[in-house]
């Protein structure tokens, strides 16, 4: 059966906004290489391309060639693995050597110059698996599957004490008086929910999968010192440096349902040397999983 294609592209998560973006702000829509109007009756066997409107980039950020490892990219998303060490977005005190320039210096190498939409953005010293939409429809698409819980991502933490069972933390956050980056659970703070699993046990640390609910800053770390286990190597939140100097907190795995095709997809991101040298030298106690 015949249908607008206006119609037909809302089935397929092509919004009114996007095609009052596309009519007004340089995109396209073609129904088999030729432009049409909205009222264009798609049938079947029908090829529709659209073309969105060209974004303009941030030219703060500056273009580096850097440490980036890709481990999946099309012309929606781009997902990558971050070391710890580097912050995910420039700032005042650090305008260079960020996954954003390093991000914008890939799209510049790949002939294509569009703005850096950050899904997942992690601390500077957590690693691991990062989430980056290559424009707004796409970033606006995956922000609706979140909300729908078909974008869940996975980190993997070592945990100071033993944490005898798995459970969840809810507890509101909020910035702690008189700083500008540490936070707490406070009451005037926003809802925040944490799940995690105990993996193992070792012998004076607990090592946990950790899901988030919300996206706080610097949540996962507040909430286990919240619980009475901070992160392992996080001084901003007194725990030991002795096994490691940054906090033991990585981006392991991400599944994720694609924003436009719809395909099932998930990423494992291996655990980096540091923290894999910490479980190398401890002694299992108890194992869970």
């Amino acid at each position: 059966m015949a249908c607008y294609y206006g119609l037909f592209l809302s089935h397929h998560h092509i919004s009114k906004r996007l095609l009052s973006a596309i009519k007004f702000s340089g995109g396209q829509i073609r129904v088999n290489e030729k432009v049409e109007n909205v009222r264009y009756q798609v049938s079947t066997g029908d090829v529709i391309t659209v073309d969105t409107p060209i974004e303009q980039e941030n030219d703060s950020i500056i273009p580096e060639i850097g440490p980036l490892k890709v481990l999946f990219e099309d012309e929606f998303i781009l997902v990558v693995d971050k070391p710890a060490g580097i912050a995910s977005i420039t700032a005042q005190y650090h305008p260079t050597q960020t996954m954003a320039n390093f991000i914008k210096g890939h799209y510049y190498q790949n002939g294509e110059k569009q703005a850096i939409h950050i899904v997942s953005r992690l601390d500077k010293d957590t690693s691991g698996i990062m989430l980056i939409a290559k424009n707004r429809f796409a970033h606006a698409r995956l922000s609706e599957l979140h909300q729908q819980g078909l974008v869940k991502r996975t980190y993997r933490a070592f945990a100071e004490g033993t944490i005898a069972e798995s459970g969840a933390i809810i507890a509101p956050i909020g910035r702690k008086d008189g700083s500008i980056m540490i936070r707490e659970v406070r009451a005037d703070g926003k809802y925040a929910e944490t799940h995690y699993q105990v993996r193992n046990h070792y012998h004076d640390w607990t090592d946990v999968n950790v899901e988030l609910r919300t996206g706080r800053t610097h949540q996962i770390r507040v909430h286990f010192q919240h619980l009475g286990h901070t992160l392992m190597g996080d001084d901003m939140y007194k725990g030991s440096v002795t096994r490691l100097k940054r906090q033991a907190l990585h981006s392991e795995k991400l599944r994720l349902i694609h924003p436009f095709t719809g395909e099932e997809m998930s990423f494992v991101c291996e655990l980096p040397a540091d923290m894999a040298a910490v479980l190398a030298q401890s002694e299992l106690i108890t194992s869970i999983r």
